[in-house]
């Protein structure tokens, strides 16, 4: 499947602006750790595109978010390395984060939120006016985007990575669409 034909499968069932655009922010910032591992970024991206697609029809019951998005993609034809990232994502199943990509998907997804936010409060309201240590520094703020899961933000160190660096990456990657985001 193309991307384009994901995209007019993920615009089928999301109907919501702002979730359409973390749902794009979470595909760039998963192409950019994919280019750093040296894995597939359409794969990676794919996965990305797919993590919240049943977001709208699952928003009031947290306990099916992210398996009907995980039965989804197979429906679709992903394999089961991306339908296992998609499922274990939400981490209210319990489910093992056991490849480089669900750990990846956990960390990219709440990441996207806590730069939104941090975009917004800088005087520019842009992504180009804030950088990693901007992020992190709004980061310790407990109550500043109180949304943003700050320990699976920090499982970014399953991935070998430190905070500062996949922070950095993060925001690399969706300042590289920032047009898309409107930011």
């Amino acid at each position: 499947m193309t991307r384009e034909e994901l995209l007019d499968e993920v615009q089928k069932r999301i109907r919501t602006k702002n979730l359409f655009k973390h749902i794009l922010a979470v595909e760039a910032v998963m192409r950019r750790l994919a280019r750093h591992f040296g894995e597939d970024e359409d794969r990676w991206g794919a996965a990305g595109l797919l993590h919240d697609i049943d977001y709208e029809e699952t928003k009031d019951d947290p306990n099916t978010h992210s398996l009907i998005s995980g039965k989804i993609a197979e429906e679709l034809g992903f394999d089961r390395e991306i339908v296992d990232a998609v499922k274990a994502h939400n981490e209210a199943h319990g489910l093992p984060r056991d490849t480089r990509m669900a750990k990846a998907l956990y960390s990219a997804d709440p990441l996207t939120g806590l730069i939104v936010a941090s975009a917004l409060i800088s005087p520019s309201k842009k992504l180009s006016g804030i950088d990693a240590d901007f992020v992190i520094h709004r980061m310790g703020e407990k109550s500043f985007a109180r949304g943003a899961n700050r320990d699976a933000i920090k499982a970014c160190s399953e991935l070998g990575l430190d905070l500062r660096e996949f922070i950095a990456m993060g925001l690399e990657a969706m300042q590289g669409i920032s047009e898309e985001l409107g930011l």
